[in-house]
């Protein structure tokens, strides 16, 4: 892919990322998502405040940017396209045109959406987008982190902590079976993006003021 490609894929996935999910969905019920519970806009917060129904859907939204953004860059470009076919395979995962471009539209689509331009560049925390992305990327590290994210969330009830160790995970399973280092690098950079993102649940962790997941709405909106 030459460089303005390159450049085409990464704004075209920050665009797409960046359609802030959360935020939409509960103006729509008449409340805006930054001003209730954690202020967070994403799905567990609306899942806490709207309730299962606005939360599971901001959940899937959210992780189809991550992978429409990929799925996207494999059909736009015809070289990519050639190479769909062996995509999960040897020559596929080596090919470095194909993964840095698939990684590119990743990575953007997360940025948009921890950083997205249309509500001065405030956004979510990027776990879902990022499972998203890698769902397309690296199928088998999403598993593995997803596994990891539920014995966590069961074992403590804490999302923050199941997603930190699912931030950590995925990156991880990366590394052992994704033989492309620039896919390598870029998860490792989003798993350490993923765990900034969540700097003052770690602080409330530690302070042993974090907030256990509750299956009910803690509020309602008005």
């Amino acid at each position: 892919m030459p460089v303005l490609a390159y450049i085409i894929v990464a704004v075209g996935a920050y665009l797409l990322g960046s359609l802030p999910t959360g935020f939409l969905v509960a103006r729509a019920r008449g409340v805006d998502i930054r001003t209730v519970g954690s202020k967070n806009m994403g799905a567990t917060n609306v899942f806490r405040v709207l309730g299962k129904g606005p939360g599971i859907f901001v959940l899937l939204v959210d992780a189809l940017k991550g992978f429409v953004a990929v799925a996207l860059t494999i059909n736009f470009y015809p070289q990519l396209s050639q190479l769909l076919p062996n995509v999960f395979t040897v020559d596929g995962l080596t090919n470095p045109p194909l993964r840095f471009g698939l990684g590119i539209a990743g990575l953007f689509s997360i940025l948009g959406h921890n950083y997205t331009c249309w509500l001065g560049f405030k956004g979510g925390k990027g776990i879902a987008t990022t499972g998203g992305a890698f769902l397309a990327l690296a199928p088998i590290a999403v598993a593995v982190a997803l596994i990891a994210w539920i014995v966590a969330f069961v074992s403590t009830r804490y999302v923050s902590v199941a997603s930190i160790v699912a931030a950590v995970a995925l990156p991880a399973t990366v590394w052992f079976t994704q033989p492309n280092l620039a896919l390598r690098l870029i998860a490792i950079a989003l798993g350490i993006l993923a765990i900034y993102k969540h700097k003052a649940n770690i602080q409330r962790l530690l302070n042993g003021t974090e907030n256990r997941f509750n299956f009910k709405k803690k509020e309602s909106p008005t």
